[in-house]
């Protein structure tokens, strides 16, 4: 007699929380181990943000859904750890511009390839029980509630 999953009756936004919180902390266990145990996964967020041009803080405090005075003291903590920096804005005027630093980018590339491995890890184990990563329905998902309006993620947990 084959015994039940406890989760094959779980609803849909448990699964995918639970789904979410497993890898985040393995994700995050590994970048600890490989250097960057400073930096939690909004800072990774930050950095998303700021990527390429970089923005001023209104705008990252939008692109992250918070007010303007969590986004200046998650710079100023950036700033100080030595992953951003604030330069004259190209357009003139009193605004900065916050860039990464090239220990930013060290991060983004070691968490990238980490992200990569853990995802290739978790490829092999679901194909190995006949799955497959769910990653076209959760897109479907996704696009039936958003549309073409693709939110950002934010660091909503």
């Amino acid at each position: 007699m084959r015994t039940r999953d406890p989760l094959e009756n779980t609803e849909l936004t448990f699964l995918l929380g639970m789904a979410f919180q497993l890898v985040l902390s393995e994700f995050v266990s590994r970048v600890d181990a490989a250097g960057h145990a400073e930096l939690r996964p909004v800072h990774g967020l930050v950095f998303q943000a700021l990527r390429g041009a970089g923005a001023t803080s209104s705008e990252l405090a939008e692109r992250l859904g918070v007010t303007k005075q969590a986004a200046g003291q998650i710079i100023d903590d950036l700033e100080k750890r030595g992953y951003v920096e604030r330069r004259p804005h190209p357009a003139g005027g009193r605004r900065k511009l916050v860039v990464l630093t090239g220990r930013a980018q060290e991060h983004l590339s070691v968490a990238g390839r980490i992200l990569h491995e853990l995802e290739g890890q978790l490829g092999k184990q679901l194909q190995d029980v006949g799955l497959d990563v769910p990653r076209a329905e959760l897109a479907a998902i996704i696009r039936s509630l958003a549309g073409d309006a693709i939110p950002p993620l934010r660091p909503v947990w």
